[in-house]
């Protein structure tokens, strides 16, 4: 029988495929909105760390003015951040300007269903040195169970300790249900943003 591994593998690849061909018409009239709307690259590309610790090019579409992480809150941002452009808004919104991880996903270097990937310089701190190891011997993941829990609304705490558990535990069931509730927690717009209308960073 096939390792829960391959089964994610091979379920990962074909559903992200179908996606991407389903949601082609969605891609090309996002691009054109984003370049009608401002100045700029379509995608937001930036490193990310994956599984064993190997660094990938992380996409999603761009939601901000052009070279917005050197201005204001830096790789901080809030709801109220001016950076954000008219069609940015409406893409966090509904978390449309995450799509472009099928790509992630398609080239192996994310899975539907994991933790969300971290920042290289968050391995750096002596305190998360032991979950920094955990949450990198799996791939991250499009869908977290943190996205079902509350997303931004969460504490930092809150969400390692969700991510602890999803790696102990987790199966091909249990990310079928992470997928479907993540699906239905995205349409409640619940968790963009954070306490306060601010987030940390941007993941």
């Amino acid at each position: 029988m096939p390792s829960y591994e391959t089964i994610k593998r091979m379920f990962d690849f074909t559903v992200v495929l179908i996606a991407l061909i389903l949601t082609s018409p969605v891609f090309l009239l996002v691009a054109v909105l984003i370049k009608l709307d401002s100045d700029g690259p379509v995608l937001y590309i930036k490193e990310r760390i994956g599984q064993g610790g190997r660094p990938f090019k992380f996409l999603k579409f761009r939601t901000m003015v052009k070279g917005a992480d050197k201005i204001g809150l830096g790789i901080a941002d809030g709801q109220n951040d001016p950076r954000i452009t008219g069609i940015g808004r409406f893409l966090r919104d509904w978390t449309i300007d995450e799509m472009p991880q099928f790509i992630n996903v398609l080239k192996g270097d994310m899975s539907l269903v994991g933790p969300r990937p971290w920042i290289a310089y968050e391995g750096n701190n002596p305190k998360m040195k032991s979950m920094w190891q955990k949450k990198i011997s799996v791939k991250p993941g499009l869908v977290s169970l943190v996205d079902m829990k509350g997303r931004n609304l969460l504490a930092w705490e809150e969400r390692l300790k969700y991510d602890s558990w999803y790696i102990d535990n987790q199966s091909f069931w249990l990310d079928l249900k992470i997928l479907v509730l993540g699906f239905f927690a995205v349409l409640s717009r619940k968790g963009v943003y954070g306490r306060g209308g601010a987030n940390p960073n941007i993941h």
